[in-house]
């Protein structure tokens, strides 16, 4: 599939700002099944400094600097991308998932020294007995590793309300797990906590996710966001994508922004500001096919 996004985030301040400095992560990633064919970056008004650069996870981010006085910032990323499915395993296939843990808990290679970075705690990611012991209900002695991940990814899925005002960024995963509520990145922290507690890899994935309309209803404009979801490192396999909001493996109507140890490593945008204000945000977000795409012209 073909695809062209346009994300546009609105930042407005009751007083003027003076100086503000940010990183954005909006541009696709590039892996074996998702090609960015193009991307191009507006920012208004016009910053006095914009480069591109690669972080430590290898995912593109842009930086931009304003030192004018503005009441208003506006930056809109287009871009078009290709994404290929991928042909998956059979979950009852895959190795026990403490085997698993036993070669991150003793790493014999550097790919799994390297991968072990994703085992650990990061700054959105707290390990608590109560994750372990939610966990330990899919994770039964001996149970394949891709099994067991699948069918906490259904749990969550069941057990869990997807209330957008219930949460922000700075809910904690444990008070998650005890209201049984949250968006899609909490679910996404919640099993990467899950995972990690017993020892696993798991990464925190930011992207995309393409909606389709009522049969015989028009595509909205704005109507797709930003979405979050999770890789499990599965040996002999690579990273296995999993989205608990949704119950699926994600494949081709899923664009992969970046990834990295939790939220905080790929926000869309984040930086720093003098002045301004409490400030009012504004996102808006389309993903469509490219013939029937609203964001034309950014070759």
């Amino acid at each position: 599939m073909q695809y062209q996004v346009r994300h546009t985030t609105i930042y407005s301040y009751p007083d003027p700002v003076s100086i503000c400095q940010n990183d954005v992560h909006l541009t696709p990633r590039q892996t074996e099944f998702q090609t960015s064919t193009s991307f191009y970056l507006e920012v208004s008004p016009e910053p006095m400094l914009l480069r591109p650069w690669i972080d430590f996870f290898g995912n593109q981010v842009w930086y931009f600097s304003l030192e004018e006085p503005h009441q208003e910032l506006r930056v809109t990323a287009r871009s078009r991308v290709n994404v290929t499915p991928r042909a998956l395993p059979n979950p009852a296939k895959t190795l026990p998932w403490e085997t698993v843990r036993d070669q991150f808990a003793v790493p014999a290679t550097p790919e799994l020294r390297e991968l072990c970075q994703f085992c650990f705690e990061s700054p959105y990611i707290h390990d608590f007995a109560a994750a372990r012991d939610y966990a330990a209900v899919s994770f039964t002695p001996g149970r394949p590793l891709l099994e067991a991940a699948l069918d906490l990814n259904s749990r969550i899925y069941h057990e869990f309300e997807y209330a957008p005002t219930s949460t922000s960024i700075s809910t904690p995963t444990w008070e998650v797990l005890k209201q049984r509520r949250g968006v899609c990145q909490d679910f996404a922290h919640l099993q990467i906590t899950a995972l990690r507690s017993l020892g696993l890899a798991a990464r925190y994935v930011s992207g995309y996710l393409v909606t389709t309309p009522p049969p015989g209803k028009p595509k909205l404009v704005g109507a797709d966001a930003s979405h979050a979801w999770l890789s499990l490192f599965c040996p002999g396999y690579g990273w296995i994508d999993l989205d608990p909001t949704n119950n699926v493996i994600p494949q081709a109507r899923h664009v992969t922004i970046g990834w990295g140890r939790d939220y905080g490593d790929v926000a869309p945008i984040q930086g720093v500001l003098t002045g301004g204000g409490p400030h009012i945000l504004t996102v808006s977000v389309d993903v469509a096919p490219f013939e029937e795409s609203l964001c034309r012209g950014i070759d």
